[in-house]
C-alpha cells in the first residue's frame, strides 16, 4: 500500500494519490472544478506510463458535478487507459450523476478470508510493507528516509539521497545516491529509467561504478553473490 503524498511535480496540484486494494485513490482539494480537473490531467498526461492500465477512484468532496462533466471526465480518463471504478463525493447530485453513469460510489473494502475454526486477526505490518511515494525531482540536498520502500516519480539530482528498508523505484533518471534494504535486506533492488547514481548501495555492498557497464535505458541494481550488478529493467512498471 502506498501512503497518501501530495502530488506536486513540475506543477502545483491541490490533489492527493495513494494505493487502494483495487488500484489507485486521488482524492481532490478546495478549488474551481476546472481547474483541479486540468491539473489532474496534465499530471497524468506528463505521468502516462505509471497511471497506463490503472484502476483510480476519484474522490471530489463536495462538488458538485453533472453528467456532461463526470462522463466528459470519465471519458477522457479512457484515453489514457484508466478505468474510473467510483467517484467519492459529499454531494447528493454528484453521488446521483455517479450512480446513473454506471460508475460506484463506493470503494471496495479489502476481501478477508475467515476460518470458521477461528476468529481473523488484524493482519502483523511487515518490513517494507508500506512504501512512501513522492512526485517530484528531487534536487542537491533533499534526502528521503523510510523503513520500506520508496517510489519517484521524477528524476533524482545530483546530491539528492534516499535510504530505504525496502526496494527504491525511480520514474526518471538516477543520478544521486541511493541505498535500498538499508535494514539489511539483501533481496531489495534499485531500479530508474536511467541510472547513473553518484553512488549505490543495496544492504551492505556498493556499487562499484567504474567497473558497471550497463546500456542506456531502464535499469535495475540489485545484490548477486554479495555484490551490486545493474541490468537491463526489462519491464518497468510500478
Amino acid at each position: 500500500m502506498l501512503n497518501s503524498a501530495t502530488l506536486t511535480g513540475d506543477h502545483p496540484a491541490d490533489f492527493q494519490i495513494k494505493g487502494i486494494n483495487d488500484g489507485l485513490l486521488v482524492t481532490l482539494g478546495e478549488g474551481e472544478w476546472t481547474v483541479l480537473r486540468e491539473q489532474l490531467l496534465r499530471n497524468i498526461e506528463e505521468r502516462s506510463a505509471f497511471f497506463q492500465g490503472a484502476r483510480l477512484a476519484l474522490d471530489v468532496g463536495n462538488h458538485v458535478l453533472k453528467a456532461a462533466e463526470l462522463g466528459a471526465l470519465r471519458d477522457k480518463l479512457g484515453d489514457f487507459g484508466i478505468t474510473l471504478t467510483a467517484v467519492i463525493s459529499s454531494s447528493p447530485t454528484t453521488e446521483k450523476t455517479a450512480l446513473m453513469l454506471g460508475i460506484s460510489t463506493q470503494i471496495q473494502a479489502p476481501k478477508r478470508a475467515a476460518s470458521p475454526m477461528r476468529s481473523v486477526e488484524e493482519p502483523t505490518p511487515v518490513q517494507g510493507e508500506t512504501a512512501v511515494f513522492v512526485q517530484k525531482t528531487l534536487r542537491s540536498g533533499a534526502k528521503i528516509q523510510n523503513n520500506g520502500s520508496v517510489i519517484v516519480l521524477g528524476d533524482v539530482n545530483p546530491g539528492a539521497e534516499i535510504i530505504a528498508g525496502g526496494n527504491i523505484i525511480i520514474w526518471g533518471r538516477m543520478r544521486g545516491t541511493a541505498q535500498a534494504g538499508s535494514n539489511g535486506d539483501e533481496k531489495a533492488v534499485v531500479c530508474a529509467l536511467e541510472m547513473a547514481p553518484m553512488n549505490l548501495r543495496i544492504a551492505g555492498a556498493s556499487l562499484d561504478w567504474k567497473s558497471a557497464k550497463t546500456k542506456p535505458g531502464p535499469a535495475v541494481a540489485s545484490l548477486v553473490s554479495g555484490a551490486v550488478i545493474i541490468q537491463p529493467w526489462k519491464h518497468p512498471t510500478i
